[in-house]
């Protein structure tokens, strides 16, 4: 095999792939990246077993400067050979693989030869089946997937929730993630409509390794899915994922369907006190927060103290609130990666008591988006 490229288009789809390889998988040739040379162009793979990135650089695409003198295929070790091709000195490079599968990779004066494997034991990727697809703008996933992800849970102990629900029926595509202590959901309407149907978990892990890879550039995402695989399609780029099996908990009954105590704020101006107050709780050993509501005063004050340090009381100015009296504790955390889901726009808070979940709805759509955070008892 022999091929030479532009580096940095090279580097921009060999860092893509590269997102997918983990040293510390127990298949060694997984530790490689795979490439294969053909009059199409270059095919690189990379994969952890849970993850696999597969992606085209094309022979006829002007800007990149392929050019393929032979044909075939190898495994090289991804770490090496990222970090030689990072390094090289001149814009273009060339691979040459010779007898016994070693490489010599050169630019300009330099030149490395490194032992690479053969392509044929490396590992085929899962086979998923058309039939089922959906497709999305790449703009609007990659904002589903910030908006839910955040919530999914770190503790393997309970691995059906490191993982985002995704159901689709009745051309309603619904995204959901609790850790047990928050829950993010996300639903929005598909705009051509489909008759694919589905119900999966997909790791939390493997959304935000997509996400990351999803440019300004990608209009559309297609999701593929077969038994226990997921497979995204980003132009000439395959993304597959491992599905989470076993069953979601219902999280519809955790949502509470009455308030009493409503109070709109602009979401950055309550981030921004929270993040004021956190910066005295995360000295506390219990990071808690408290918000005490006063509706028929139209007030609103966040306490928050720390026995070393000292402690911090802010009034804020709430744009509407409504109801009953209320002191609630919270870890101020979940309500920051909360209230930055919602970006530049105006929420609702609504609580119905100071041990019950409360929820943040964005005030232009109170039924496709919502947060919940449980709060803490602090007596």
């Amino acid at each position: 095999m022999k091929f030479s490229i532009n580096r940095a288009a090279f580097i921009k789809e060999l860092n893509n792939v590269s997102r997918a390889i983990s040293s510390k998988t127990t298949i060694p040739i997984l530790t490689g990246i795979k490439i294969v040379a053909s009059d199409t162009g270059l095919l690189l793979t990379g994969s952890n077993a849970d993850i696999s990135i597969e992606t085209l650089i094309r022979a006829d695409d002007p800007d990149i400067g392929l050019t393929i003198d032979e044909p075939g295929s190898i495994v090289l070790t991804a770490r090496f050979f990222s970090e030689i091709v990072k390094r090289l000195p001149e814009q273009t490079m060339t691979v040459n693989v010779k007898d016994g599968f070693q490489t010599e990779i050169t630019s300009g004066s330099a030149a490395f030869n490194i032992n690479g494997q053969d392509a044929n034991n490396y590992p085929h990727l899962p086979e998923v089946d058309a039939g089922d697809s959906v497709v999305l703008s790449g703009a609007v996933f990659k904002e589903l997937i910030s908006q839910t992800v955040i919530a999914v849970s770190n503790q393997e102990s309970r691995p059906i929730l490191t993982g985002v629900h995704f159901v689709l029926a009745d051309n309603q595509f619904l995204a959901v993630a609790t850790d047990s202590h928050r829950l993010s959901q996300r639903q929005i309407e598909l705009p051509t409509p489909s008759n694919a149907a589905f119900d999966v978990i997909i790791p939390g892990k493997s959304l935000t390794e997509l996400s990351r890879m999803i440019g300004d550039d990608d209009s559309d995402v297609k999701m593929q899915f077969s038994e226990n695989q997921v497979l995204f399609l980003l132009g000439d780029t395959s993304f597959y994922s491992r599905l989470l099996e076993g069953n979601y908990p219902d999280t519809s009954r955790l949502i509470p369907k009455e308030a009493s105590t409503n109070v709109e704020f602009e979401a950055p101006e309550l981030l921004a006190a929270v993040e004021r107050a956190s910066l005295l709780s995360h000295e506390s050993r219990n990071n808690v927060v408290k918000l005490t509501l006063t509706p028929a005063d139209n007030q609103v004050t966040i306490f928050s103290n720390s026995p070393d340090v000292g402690n911090v009381e802010e009034a804020l100015a709430p744009k509407e609130i409504t109801g009953e009296d209320l002191e609630i504790s919270f870890n101020p955390d979940y309500m920051k990666d909360a209230l930055r889901s919602f970006g530049q726009t105006t929420i609702r808070v609504a609580f119905t008591s100071a041990l019950r979940p409360f929820t943040l709805v964005p005030t232009e759509d109170t039924s496709n988006f919502i947060q919940l955070i449980t709060p803490v008892r602090t007596f």
